[in-house]
């Protein structure tokens, strides 16, 4: 398959062109920093963001596309599910 854009740097801004499923862990970074996190079951997310900061956003929605960079997404204060990261 012909991939016309092959040659282009990657941007912060621009699609993700793998991703990952996460397992929310207290103890464990992700394989790579997202640029993106999508959560498929809303609820409550808590990561570590990329400046090490941890933050919990509230009542994500189910389907959510998040444009975060994080590093951990942490198991103590996240309800959300079906969360993949976009790299």
């Amino acid at each position: 398959m012909s991939d016309r854009f092959a040659s282009m740097q990657a941007s912060l801004s621009g699609p993700a062109s793998s991703g990952f499923s996460i397992t929310p862990s207290d103890g464990g970074d992700l394989p790579e920093t997202t640029r993106a996190l999508y959560v498929g079951t809303g609820g409550d997310l808590s990561v570590r963001m990329l400046s090490g900061e941890t933050l919990t956003l509230s009542n994500v929605s189910s389907g959510s596309f998040l444009p975060l960079r994080v590093n951990r997404v942490l198991a103590t204060g996240t309800t959300a599910t079906a969360i993949a990261g976009l790299v």
